[in-house]
């Protein structure tokens, strides 16, 4: 069955780009395809119709969100209605959930196939909403395979369609030759530091982090320490913070961006936890998750949250293959000691490497067209393709 017409919407930066990725596939699926919604550039050059911007529906925060809610309220309104007198195969919401699940769930009321690519962390907090999702959505389309069990364990139809990051990153890569791009010792051992991306990681782990890399140097003669710093404000801030350590200063290598190439260079990493664990882990390499977060809102964590992992490779394989510590336990000294430990221990290193490896494969699956063939059978009435939705263990114990 041919695809004519879907409706998409993206919220963020990261959803223009997976929703670029899916208009491909479906345009070399079915060439006369048309998309409307709301993109960003990428999406845009694909050729969706965007009836608003895509900074519309970037609001982050509780105050601005509620500042913003009439607003967002009036823009779900009026996509509601362009989209009902549209009349598309399917809507699609990417990302974005506190807006696209309400309007998926508005436009499934009134008759039309909807589907949400990328799942919210309902396994991990909340997940009473997964009842609500089961209202809004024909279909799930998860990132990782412990999602698409949750979604199953609930009855909630999935297509675990992989990880577009796994499709990005190559199984194979060169230790070396990142290094030599990154003007770095091509011998003796490299720690990668990654202490967050957002003011508040630098607050609560810079420090933290360059004294657990200054007991390590002292300890070891030949390491060398790279740091990519997320941005011109997170660079200007671990600056400052170096200016306090001179000991460092001719040991370590701050960056901008590359945070890649820094973990590929590396024989370890210690990162906050988040996005660049798993982008770690898709680097193939051993690393320490430790985080550190405001008293009151880690209170709140610690009884909201549901899982017994935090850092996604611990999540994804349903074991602790990677040490986090969290809280209290992030002190310098028991950072340096974990580290030390794994710097010693080469051949666990390289087993673990070959693991993740291991799981990296099974994450690389072709995501843009998994999701263009998910689509395609919600649109034609089918049951998910076996290759998009492969049979997971229906227990989940977050």
């Amino acid at each position: 069955m041919t695809v004519r017409r879907v409706y998409l919407v993206a919220g963020e930066l990261s959803g223009d780009l997976l929703g670029a990725g899916l208009m491909r596939a479906l345009k070399a699926r079915h060439p006369g395809v048309e998309f409307r919604g709301i993109g960003g550039s990428r999406m845009i050059a694909e050729g969706i119709d965007s009836r608003f911007p895509l900074e519309t529906l970037s609001v982050m925060g509780l105050v601005e969100v509620i500042r913003h809610l009439p607003g967002l309220v009036r823009v779900r309104r009026e996509l509601r209605r362009d989209a009902l007198s549209w009349q598309p195969d399917i809507m699609v919401g990417i990302d974005a959930p506190d807006f696209n699940l309400g309007l998926e769930r508005q436009l499934r009321e009134a008759g039309l196939t909807t589907a949400h690519y990328v799942s919210p962390s309902v396994w991990a907090w909340r997940q009473g909403r997964v009842k609500g999702i089961a209202r809004s959505v024909d279909a799930m389309l998860t990132f990782l395979p412990f999602e698409a069990a949750f979604y199953r364990h609930h009855r909630v139809p999935v297509a675990f369609v992989g990880h577009p990051l796994a499709d990005e990153l190559p199984l194979d890569n060169d230790r070396t030759s990142a290094r030599a791009e990154l003007g770095l010792p091509l011998n003796g051992q490299i720690l990668a530091m990654l202490p967050g991306s957002r003011a508040n990681e630098i607050r609560f782990l810079g420090t933290t982090f360059l004294i657990a890399a200054e007991r390590l140097c002292t300890a070891r003669p030949g390491l060398r320490v790279v740091i990519p710093a997320a941005t011109p404000e997170r660079r200007t801030e671990l600056e400052a913070l170096l200016a306090e350590r001179p000991a460092l200063q001719d040991r370590l290598t701050l960056v901008d961006g590359q945070a890649r190439e820094a973990m590929v260079a590396s024989d370890a990493v210690l990162l906050a936890s988040g996005t660049a664990a798993l982008e770690a882990m898709l680097c193939h390499r051993a690393m320490l998750v430790a985080y550190r977060m405001a008293p009151m809102t880690h209170w709140l964590a610690k009884r909201l949250v549901k899982t017994e992992w935090i850092s996604l490779p611990n999540l994804i394989a349903r074991e602790a293959l990677v040490p986090e510590l969290i809280q209290d336990a992030a002190t310098p000294e028991a950072i340096a000691e974990h580290l030390s430990a794994m710097l010693d221990d080469e051949a666990g290193r390289e087993a673990l490497e070959a693991r993740f490896a291991g799981i990296h494969a099974g994450l690389q699956r072709d995501a843009s067209r998994r999701a263009a063939e998910a689509i395609e059978a919600l649109v034609a009435g089918d049951p998910l393709p076996a290759s998009v939705a492969p049979e997971l263990p229906a227990e989940v114990s977050p």
